[in-house]
């Protein structure tokens, strides 16, 4: 049987003749922004490869859509599903609707979904960075195409774009200082790749709270890798191994959490009082597991409508770069408070 051919999109154009999609976008349009010798490069490779506008995101164009592209790492979590629902809920209020799409952490299908929405003529669109992304050129590309877009949570281009985030070091220090407040003095970090901006937000307070405390930094304590719930049972296993173990846990997000939780119950270790734990975790299951999680609390909902705002703004007109910060709330339950 055939393979089906794969259409040929803006991206391949511009990948062939080295040039941005904003350049092919413009000379498949005749704009006078480019050269008569690049629109003609540009319309022949397109008449050679048998480029076609989608016709949906034509329709689309010609309507004037008001949609809003949202791309999220994970959507099965609790925290992106509650950013999404606070994007949707502004979106609605503003007369848009939301197109939302999963990178499943993966910046080639972050790629490919920017792509879509490019395609898709969106009025904006707001993101957040998978874990492996450290390429931001299509990121570039949006901001040359003049297509506004907002980031939340983990960021770039700072210079380019506004953004919403968590006050992720204040709250990662609070935290441990309620766990040496409480008793504990070798605490571990365990969390995401040391490239993301909201890890190195989070492990900068949690040092910081040692550093003020004048407890000795031991490296090996500080655990950083993959997002992914068995290799952080895997982290979990290899601190608890450790000759002198952690006596308490400061976890990133709610799969560090649960997985460092499951990893210490099954060891028969109690918790709080061999490890005391804590995360950042957005999600009601905290109340519902013994003993009851406590954990950092993202405003999840109000970062979602933040960053809607901040986009509606920018398709508006407004050109002023912002850097919103939502504070986190720090709920204390049993796991963290050694008797």
């Amino acid at each position: 049987m055939p393979t089906k051919k794969r259409r040929i999109s803006l991206k391949d154009l511009a990948a062939e003749l080295g040039v941005s999609m904003a350049t092919v976008s413009r000379a498949l349009r005749n704009s006078h922004e480019v050269s008569d010798e690049m629109k003609q490069r540009v319309q022949q490779l397109a008449k050679d490869l048998n480029y076609r506008p989608n016709p949906f995101a034509q329709s689309l164009r010609m309507e004037m859509p008001r949609q809003i592209g949202v791309v999220v790492p994970n959507l099965v979590t609790h925290y992106y599903a509650s950013v999404l629902d606070g994007i949707e809920e502004y979106a609605l209020e503003m007369g848009y609707a939301v197109i939302s799409a999963n990178s499943h952490e993966n910046h080639e299908r972050e790629e490919a979904v920017i792509d879509n929405f490019i395609n898709m003529h969106v009025s904006g669109i707001i993101a957040c960075l998978a874990q492996d992304t450290v390429d931001y050129s299509h990121f570039k590309e949006i901001y040359d195409m003049g297509i506004p877009l907002v980031f939340f949570a983990r960021t770039c281009l700072h210079e380019l774009f506004s953004s919403v985030v968590a006050n992720g070091a204040e709250a990662a220090q609070q935290a441990t200082q309620h766990l040496i407040d409480t008793g504990s003095r070798r605490i571990a970090f365990i969390g995401g790749p040391n490239h993301l901006d909201m890890v190195i937000r989070r492990k900068h307070g949690y040092l910081e709270a040692l550093r003020e405390n004048k407890i000795p930094i031991d490296r090996e304590l500080v655990a950083c890798g993959k997002i992914d719930f068995e290799a952080a049972c895997q982290t979990t296993n290899r601190l608890l191994d450790m000759p002198n173990p952690p006596d308490a846990i400061l976890a990133f997000n709610d799969i560090f959490t649960y997985a460092a939780f499951d990893t210490i119950k099954s060891r028969g270790l109690r918790i709080p009082e061999d490890v005391a734990i804590i995360g950042f975790t957005d999600g009601p299951t905290a109340a519902f597991v013994t003993p009851k999680m406590s954990t950092i609390e993202d405003q999840a909902n109000k970062q979602g409508r933040m960053a809607c705002e901040l986009l509606v703004r920018n398709i508006n007109g407004d050109r002023k770069i912002y850097h919103e910060v939502i504070p986190m709330i720090l709920k204390i339950q049993e796991s963290s408070k050694k008797r």
